[in-house]
């Protein structure tokens, strides 16, 4: 199977997974499949959109996570599917990222080291590669065992 026909057909099942998934709790909802940067992107469209995204994106986390595992479960190589609802991540990455931009942007005024906020993986590489574009910035991650870690921004030297 080449890799669009496998694509496509990771697509369809994640599809048919998140549509088994959200039926029968009662959910009115569309599914919208697009391209994004990592790959294939579902959109959720639904009036009970805050009912699915969570508290701070929590269950759209755990709508991803299982279904990427049911899909993983089919094809151990499969590429990861991105879920979205209402255009909630959309929302959140572009704040996350303005914050990192305005820290370094004072980083660079002020030659003084900031730190991010907690950060989830997916997170943290977000912010390491938007601030990598800023020439006079360097970026680091504590070393730490923890699932949420801080990037310290600083003047690369």
């Amino acid at each position: 199977m080449d890799s669009d026909t496998q694509e496509r057909s990771v697509v369809s099942l994640a599809t048919k997974v998140l549509s088994n998934i959200l039926t029968p709790l009662g959910y009115e909802f569309s599914i919208d499949v697009s391209a994004h940067a990592d790959g294939a992107q579902l959109m959720i469209s639904s009036p009970d959109a805050r009912f699915l995204i969570g508290e701070d994106g929590d269950r759209l986390d755990d709508l991803q996570y299982l279904v990427n595992r049911i899909v993983q479960a089919e094809w151990e190589d499969a590429p990861r599917v991105r879920i979205d609802c209402d255009h909630y991540r959309e929302r959140t990455e572009a704040k996350l990222l303005r914050r990192a931009r305005a820290k370094a942007e004072r980083v660079l005024e002020t030659g003084k080291p900031l730190m991010m906020e907690r950060l989830n993986a997916y997170q943290r590489r977000l912010v390491h590669n938007e601030l990598a574009k800023m020439p006079g910035i360097a970026t680091e991650s504590e070393a730490t065992e923890s699932r949420f870690k801080r990037i310290t921004i600083s003047r690369a030297e």
